[in-house]
């Protein structure tokens, strides 16, 4: 077996396995207290101000990396990076969207672009890591399971048995697939230290967001979501210079 063969059904066979895992669990339905953010504060005539208001951090993001696309390689990821991009700026306003009011009918417009990131940045990988036709080829077909797993989980929410599992899959699949790939296997041109920063970023988004009352508690100035969103602009943005700095 070549070492191309095994690093394959490595991958494969963790993503399987992986998939297997979240499935063998019951449906899980949105917990009705994810909505009860530590910071409430009304400013400016806008509810949950902070949590809105650092939704722009990725918008700006968003923009510098569409402002740069002219700039990238011949070789880089042109299409999935523009997708990431874009993908990028409507987090930020589906995520302000839903704090302002935050409800399970909102949350669709927080998730749906975050998954259409996910997958663009997941695709971007496997182009780098594993195969150029493949990664380009996943592509769509990426963005279209991100969606379908929030349609779905809406739609079972609107029954009355939510099933966050696809959507769970979606999200933290990639960020097990990614750092693996980038152990195992040989990178083509995308900056392997900027994606680590990504990954370590987005780490520290999820502390961030569970300690959500207690650091605003303990500051009493900026809760932890708040920080999370600061954060996950910031992941955004190593991304971005993760294809910028692509070098072949």
């Amino acid at each position: 077996m070549s070492g191309k063969n095994w690093q394959g059904w490595f991958l494969g066979a963790v993503t399987a396995s992986a998939i297997a895992a979240a499935f063998w669990f019951a449906p899980i339905p949105q917990d009705p207290a994810y909505h009860d953010f530590a910071d409430r504060r009304f400013l400016c005539g806008t509810p949950n101000f902070w949590n809105v208001f650092s939704n722009l951090l990725f918008v700006l993001v968003g923009a510098f990396a569409l402002s740069r696309f002219s700039r990238l390689h011949p070789s880089a990821p042109r299409t999935a990076y523009l997708v990431f991009c874009i993908g990028a700026v409507f987090v930020g306003l589906g995520s302000a969207y839903y704090h302002y009011a935050p409800t399970t009918q909102t949350l669709v417009w927080d998730r749906l672009p975050m998954t259409v990131a996910f997958m663009a940045l997941f695709s971007m990988v496997v182009r780098d890591r594993i195969s150029e036709p493949l990664g380009n080829a996943m592509l769509w077909p990426l963005i279209l399971a991100g969606a379908a797993s929030v349609g779905y989980w809406y739609w079972t929410e609107l029954q009355g048995r939510g099933d966050l599992r696809a959507y769970g899959v979606v999200q933290f699949l990639p960020m097990l697939l990614i750092p693996l790939m980038l152990m195992v296997c040989t990178g083509k041109g995308l900056r392997a230290p900027w994606l680590w920063g990504t990954l370590g970023t987005y780490a520290l988004t999820k502390v961030a967001e569970y300690f959500d009352k207690a650091i605003y508690d303990g500051t009493g100035i900026v809760s932890g979501h708040s920080v999370k969103h600061a954060l996950a602009a910031l992941a955004v943005l190593w991304a971005v210079f993760a294809v910028l700095r692509f070098r072949r």
